[in-house]
This record gives structure tokens, C-alpha cells and sequence, in this order.
């Protein structure tokens, strides 16, 4: 065999032989990292509340030896392994975050938690699986830990607090993990998400847009109030406010090029009025846009006040149009090029057969505010029994949520290898 086929064949079999290994070690780590998951699962925390959380992610880390920062972003955890060699700098993220939702299943480390929400007290429950995403990262972390002699770089442990929206006149989140330089020197970014309608063993991917952009707003229609008998001494605000929630529909579907990506503006809420027989000053309409590239959320946002106004104005009302209400998310953007450079390792790590390009979804994931720093991949992992119907999978977000959890060892090996293979490749 010639000298530079025999390199080439060292250096394909080298990712094979680390896969094995990484394999073996998160098989081993497997009945730990259930523990961490149900341990979370049982105590979840709201967001910018999750105090006990983070001290047990902390204690931990430090049990590993890793220097670390907390309080970042509130209740944030960072922590760094430093080869002592020069290399690439990776962040890896998991966000600690429960919902205001009441569990509603027979796991026997289902939530009682209880908490705060805008003022009134509600039931805790991990509804979207960030308990396995920080579980999946601790192993990640012990795995690296263990081989630092043979990486070379930095690697950021990023546990992120308030994925799901700081409270009411706070920050929080991955936004304010970047204005407070978690991100300052980091190259690349990796994350996932298990995901409770795809199958064990399966993990999903996308070039460019995953997860759509995030702009809540609010239009007020301020109109004349009236006896409901005489409607044409009013300007009538509700009428107004109808007409409006019609017309922004036709902005997606006569005005947006949807052959190139989806697009989504729902109003969730209307408030006005108070009896039958009367026509009331204001109505108040709240809502979300969802989009997935910048150029039709920018035209978006400039529909939504030229339709409002237009139609205020035909009905001699007046109107103020807020957006973004209160957040917003950027689109989570896979880059092209380092999403390209990942696939082999997505293959290498799932097996052919389990990894799985897929279209764009309209949920957000602030882990955008990351990939506007540096490029990033954002990951789907499967936690759905290969044996349930995808129909009858349990939705996220519901008081029925629930993973099966032989899908967090696929998770821990990702983040391992996308981590491994980088350095290599880097080197």
C-alpha cells in the first residue's frame, strides 16, 4: 500500500475508533445520566427561578474539576475545559427551564413542584425536555473531561437558563448570556433537542432555517364608544378589530413568496367590551409572528402596521401597533458550511437509516441569539418508543409530555463527537 493511501485509511479509521469509543463510554454513563434526568425532572424550577438547579449542575462540574462561573444571566452556569493546547474554542448548550403546566402522567418522578408565575402560583413541570438536555450535557461533560489528553482547545459548558421567556419586566436567556460575553471568544456553537414525535435513535437535522423567528405584538384599535342600539353614532372598534384580524391573514397568503419558506401570523387574543348592548372605546389584539428567513419576516413587520392602519383608517378608528411586544427571537440558523462539515458525524454517530434532513418548524429557540455570534448547529433527537405511533406521541408543552429515555445516549455521544470531530478537524 502506497505511504499516502495508508494516511488516508489511519485518518478515516480514526473517527470510527473514537465513535466506538465515545459509544462505549455513554453506554456505560447511560443509568447516571437517567438519574440526573429524573432528578430534574422531579424538582423543575421556571425560568430565572432555577436556583437549586443550577447549584446541583455547579456541584457537579466542580466535582469534575472544571472551573466555572455562575449567576450568569441570572441563574446561568458556564464552565470551562481547557486543554492547555491551542485549538478551536466550542460552546456546548443545554437550557434548565420547567413551564407553568400540572403533569398529568404515572411517571413516578412526575412534578409536584410548585411556583410564581406573573403573580400567581402554579404547578412546575419540565413540558419541553430541558430536563434531558442538561442531563445530556453532564455526560457530554464527563465523557470530554475524561479524554482532555487528547483534545486540544476549550470547550464551554453553557447551561442556559429562561429558554422559555425571562418573567414579566426581566432578562433573561440566551440574549442575555451574550450581552454578558458568554460568547466572547468561542468559535462554534452545538445544541439539540429531544424530540417527543421523533424515534429513538434518529436524530434530525436542517441547513440554513430550523426553527422560525419569534415576534409577539399587540394592536390597539381605539374607536368611540356608543349604545349598541345606535351603531352609527360609534366608531366601532370591534367591527375595526375583525376586519383587521381577516386582513393580516391575507399577508402569508397574497403577499409572502411561501415556494421559499414558511411563514405564520396568529392572533391568540382579543379583549374589548363588556356588555351586549354596548360598543366599547378600545379592543386590544395580541399575536405572533412566526417566519424563517429575514427578508420575509422584515416584509412582515411592515405588512402588519400598513394592513392595521389601512383598515383603522377605512373605519375612521385609529390604532398602535407594538412589534415586538415584549421579545423576540432571530431565526435559529444552521450554518450552511458547518452544517455541511457536521454531517459525517451525525451519520457516523445515528448510523445510516437514522439521520434525517427535515423541513423547518414554526416553534423558536432563543439558542438563535448564539448562532447570530458565531455559526452553530441545532440539533432534533428522537425520544419517541419506535413502537408508538407518531400520532399518539404526547405533544410538548401539554400536561402529557413525556420522552422515553433510550433516546438522551444518542444525545450524549452527539454533542461528544460533534465536539471531537471540530477539534480534529480544526487542527
Amino acid at each position: 500500500m502506497k505511504p499516502s493511501i495508508l494516511f488516508i485509511a489511519l485518518l478515516s479509521a480514526a473517527p470510527l475508533a473514537q465513535a466506538d469509543t465515545v459509544s462505549d463510554k455513554a453506554k456505560e454513563l447511560e443509568p447516571q445520566v437517567i438519574e440526573w434526568r429524573r432528578h430534574f425532572h422531579q424538582y423543575p424550577e421556571l425560568s430565572n427561578r432555577e436556583f437549586e438547579t443550577a447549584e446541583y449542575i455547579a456541584q457537579y462540574l466542580r466535582d469534575l474539576g472544571l472551573p466555572l462561573q455562575t449567576g450568569v444571566a441570572k441563574t446561568g452556569v458556564v464552565a470551562v475545559l481547557d486543554t492547555g493546547k491551542p485549538g478551536p474554542t466550542i460552546a456546548l448548550r443545554a437550557d434548565m427551564d420547567g413551564l407553568p403546566v400540572p403533569e398529568q402522567n404515572d411517571l413516578p418522578f412526575r412534578s409536584h413542584a410548585i411556583g410564581e408565575y406573573n403573580g400567581n402560583e402554579v404547578p412546575v413541570m419540565h413540558a419541553c425536555g430541558h430536563d434531558t438536555h442538561m442531563a445530556m450535557l453532564m455526560g457530554a461533560a464527563k465523557i470530554l473531561t475524561e479524554m482532555k489528553s487528547e483534545l486540544n482547545g476549550k470547550i464551554k459548558f453553557v447551561f442556559q437558563p429562561a429558554e422559555e421567556g425571562a418573567p414579566a419586566g426581566e432578562e433573561g436567556g440566551a440574549e442575555l448570556m451574550v450581552k454578558e460575553g458568554v460568547m466572547q471568544g468561542v468559535d462554534v456553537i452545538f445544541g439539540l433537542h429531544i424530540s417527543s414525535d421523533t424515534d429513538v435513535g434518529v436524530v434530525e437535522y436542517r441547513h440554513g432555517g430550523i426553527m422560525a423567528a419569534v415576534d409577539p405584538f399587540k394592536i390597539l384599535v381605539k374607536g368611540k364608544q356608543a349604545h349598541g342600539a345606535y351603531p352609527w353614532l360609534s366608531v366601532d372598534p370591534i367591527t375595526t378589530a375583525a376586519q383587521i384580524v381577516m386582513g393580516l391573514q391575507t399577508i402569508v397568503s397574497r403577499e409572502l413568496p411561501l415556494t421559499e419558506d414558511a411563514a405564520v401570523v396568529t392572533v391568540g387574543s382579543i379583549h374589548g367590551g363588556n356588555r351586549s348592548n354596548i360598543i366599547p372605546n378600545e379592543v386590544e389584539l395580541v399575536g405572533t409572528i412566526r417566519t424563517l428567513n429575514q427578508d420575509m419576516r422584515d416584509q412582515l413587520h411592515k405588512a402588519v402596521h400598513r394592513k392595521a392602519n389601512s383598515i383603522a383608517e377605512s373605519m375612521r378608528a385609529e390604532v398602535e401597533v407594538t412589534l415586538p411586544l415584549d421579545y423576540s427571537y432571530p431565526v435559529t440558523y444552521n450554518d450552511p458550511a458547518l452544517m455541511d462539515k457536521m454531517l459525517p458525524t451525525l451519520h457516523r454517530t445515528a448510523g445510516e437509516g437514522n439521520v434525517k434532513e427535515v423541513k423547518a418548524v414554526t416553534g423558536a429557540e432563543d439558542f438563535s441569539f448564539f448562532q447570530q455570534e458565531v455559526p452553530g448547529v441545532y440539533l432534533f433527537v428522537g425520544g419517541k418508543p419506535v413502537d408508538l405511533p407518531r400520532e399518539q406521541a404526547p405533544a410538548h408543552h401539554t400536561p402529557e409530555f413525556k420522552i422515553d429515555e433510550a433516546g438522551m445516549k444518542l444525545g450524549v455521544e452527539l454533542l461528544t463527537n460533534l465536539t471531537l470531530d471540530y477539534m480534529r478537524g480544526e487542527e
